[in-house]
């Protein structure tokens, strides 16, 4: 057999969260494969693990022990990994939370802020418990998690009155954005993403993101993405990695909806404001208008350094071992 088919045999044999250097120790033990040419197998066994993970292959997942090393476990025993497992030196270790058990939804909107202000996009989280009448969950269903605004820059006066002239909405797209740790079932598809589709009526473009997708997930989401419009972004822990895998179709405002969001939410109607501000500005006052904005939107990460504390405060885990 191949090292890969080594690999996924011997987690199958072991049907638990193991180490790297564990499933290089099963496999010489059941003399799967024969390291002649590899001069240092223990890392080739790494280093392949790593690829399962980073190109996704729905077989194998991974969850974080103390510091930077990882337990490797196949996907089909996820359900009964046991919590505590040996380590190469044959102590007890007791393995960190999974990625969905160890950070908040609400820790990637600075991720997915990032993100957006990379491709100049003003964000802002948009929270449901700050809504009057926040006890009644049909309002749930008109919420965006974050809304976002690209102002379309025009070098020149004259281009940017005759613009605004024309048509103002032509000078800004607003978007919705609904944010979820993982999907990685149909059914956890199906439920976000007609969440996003209802959160997102009132925008020009609707988006779900999450931090982690399921590859085997990806014809489905084309399918509703074709028939409903929604696009969907796989955020990453480093968000200059994020990228768009359906782009959402455009759709005009619904003015109506905005109204009564802008009614019960007071961020909602402050982010308007402060866009409405830079629309009719004059010239000399465009630049403090775009600070105000900027200083209300959601905060986001400059470097790579930033990003790494944050994710590891955070307890999102993010590859810097490769």
């Amino acid at each position: 057999m191949t090292i890969k088919e080594a690999i996924l045999t011997s987690l199958d044999d072991l049907k638990n969260a193991v180490t790297y250097t564990a499933i290089y120790e099963h496999i010489v033990q059941k003399n799967y494969y024969e390291f002649i040419k590899a001069k240092t197998p223990k890392d080739t066994i790494s280093a392949l693990l790593g690829d399962f993970i980073r190109n996704e292959d729905t077989r194998v997942k991974r969850i974080k022990r103390e510091g930077r090393s990882y337990l490797y476990y196949l996907s089909k025993y996820e359900q009964d990994i046991i919590s505590i497992t040996e380590d190469e030196e044959g102590t007890k270790t007791v393995p960190t939370k999974s990625k969905k058990e160890s950070y908040s939804e609400k820790s990637l909107h600075t991720l997915l802020s990032t993100y957006l202000n990379s491709i100049n996009i003003f964000s802002k989280t948009i929270l449901h418990e700050k809504s009057s009448n926040n006890s009644d969950n049909h309002q749930k269903w008109i919420h965006p998690d974050m809304i976002g605004i690209n102002l379309i820059s025009l070098q020149t006066k004259v281009t940017q009155q005759f613009l605004k002239t024309l048509n103002t909405s032509d000078t800004f797209k607003l978007t919705s954005y609904e944010v979820k740790r993982e999907i990685n079932t149909d059914y956890e598809l199906k439920k976000t993403y007609f969440q996003a589709v209802s959160n997102s009526s009132w925008a020009n473009y609707g988006y779900l993101v999450a931090l982690e997708i399921s590859g085997s997930l990806k014809d489905e989401m084309e399918r509703l993405n074709q028939s409903f419009g929604i696009g969907i972004i796989e955020l990453k822990a480093n968000p200059f990695e994020s990228k768009v895998l359906f782009p959402a179709k455009y759709k005009d405002l619904d003015f109506k909806t905005i109204d009564k969001l802008c009614k019960v939410n007071k961020d909602f109607v402050t982010f308007i404001d402060y866009v409405e501000k830079i629309l009719t500005a004059d010239d000399r006052y465009l630049t403090s208008s775009k600070k105000e904005l900027t200083d209300f939107c959601d905060k986001f990460l400059s470097t790579d350094t930033q990003i790494e504390e944050y994710c590891k405060k955070e307890n999102i885990i993010i590859d810097t071992d490769y």
